[in-house]
Formats: structure tokens, sequence, C-alpha cells
């Protein structure tokens, strides 16, 4: 069952993402955005890699994932 928004907690971690990956964020968003009348591109690349992340992980079972003890990294 899906939870709703009121059930999500925003967590801020640090992830491992490839240069290929974040130019091709950053890339795509400049063309579907598009230009503001200055010229300019006014998008929070950050805020898009979050909302990205957040939906992969949804998408792909995060939930199932971490259910299972033999997907957490080695715990000292």
């Amino acid at each position: 069952m899906a939870e709703s928004r009121d059930d999500r907690l925003d967590v801020h971690v640090n992830i491992e993402l490839t240069a290929t990956a974040l130019s091709t964020i950053v890339k795509n968003a400049k063309r579907i955005a598009g230009r503001d009348a200055r010229g300019g591109y006014r998008i929070d690349t950050a805020g898009l890699v979050g909302q990205m992340v957040s939906v992969f992980l949804e998408k792909n079972g995060f939930e199932e994932f971490v259910k299972d003890p033999a997907n957490y990294p080695e715990l000292e």
C-alpha cells in the first residue's frame, strides 16, 4: 500500500551520482524549463535530483528492499 505524502519524511543524505547522470539531468531540465525573460535558467537542480531519486526509489520498491537484511551494508 502506498503511503500518503503526510506519511513521508524528507531525509537529507549524500549520494554518489555519476557526472554523466547529473549532466543529463541538467541538460534535460534546461530543455524542458527553457530560459526565463532574462535569458537564464531558474532551475533548482539539487531539488530536482532529490525529487527524481525519490520517484526512482518509490517506483523500484525501496520499502521491500530495506526489509531484506541482506541488502544492508556491512555495519561495524
